[in-house]
């Protein structure tokens, strides 16, 4: 009578355990997709994750999301490991009034600039941690009153190549 007055599904310990162990998979590739080593800027394989995440006895919650627990992961792997969400790479251009006033106002968010280029405008190309990218959005999309562009060139910069085994 339990079961029909909370309407939930009794599952089997081995389904059970079977869905933890693919959420656990999941947290690992999401964290795998987004992280790199800082020092070599190259992506961990989701092995390598799926130990680290072992080592620090991660249990999967299976009422949050894969997204929302990925990032607890990387919070939590921070402190046993040299791991950092990969950067993104951007382009905008902005009208050459605002853009002077707006590149001082940007400078904090960004962590590399690339390249510059001020003609009748400003283009530059940076690099960016994913977590900047709506501040900098809703920034250029105010100051220039919907005049400056913004463009995702790469979702992670990171050094392709041979995979190093660790």
């Amino acid at each position: 009578a339990q079961i029909l007055s909370k309407g939930e599904l009794q599952v089997s310990d081995k389904e059970r355990h079977t869905q933890l162990e693919q959420m656990f998979r999941d947290i690992a590739t999401i964290v795998a997709d987004k992280c790199v080593n800082p020092d070599t800027k190259r992506p961990y394989t989701v092995i390598l994750i799926e130990r680290a995440m072992k080592d620090i006895h991660y249990s999967v919650k299976p009422h949050k999301s894969t997204k929302q627990q990925a990032l607890e992961v990387i919070r939590q792997l921070k402190e046993t490991m040299q791991i950092e969400r990969a950067h993104m790479r951007l382009r905008f251009i902005l009208p050459a009034k605002e853009g002077k006033k707006l590149k001082e106002k940007l400078k904090p968010l960004i962590k590399v600039i690339e390249s510059e280029d001020f003609h009748e405008q400003l283009e530059m190309v940076c690099l960016i941690d994913p977590g900047c990218f709506r501040g900098i959005d809703e920034l250029i999309r105010s100051e220039t009153k919907g005049k400056g562009t913004l463009e995702v060139l790469s979702l992670k910069d990171v050094e392709e190549g041979d995979e190093k085994l660790e």
